[in-house]
């Protein structure tokens, strides 16, 4: 089989596209690919991260009683 003479182009074309940031970029993956129940796990472990990051040296009172 003999390559493709348009895919470096196309290849080029899509490296020169501005990126999306990371959110819109999963959330277009949910949307696509059906994936609905990674939603929830994403928004635990934000929270999560949010806690220890508020609560700084007294985030074991959040973190430790849901283990």
């Amino acid at each position: 089989m003999a390559p493709s003479n348009d895919k470096p182009a196309k290849f080029d074309d899509l490296a020169q596209q501005k990126r999306l940031p990371l959110m819109v970029e999963f959330w277009y993956f949910l949307k696509h690919n059906k994936k609905w129940w990674l939603l929830p796990i994403v928004v635990v472990l934000l929270t999560l991260c949010l806690l220890v990051l508020l609560g700084g040296s007294g985030a074991a009172v959040f973190i430790y009683p849901l283990f």
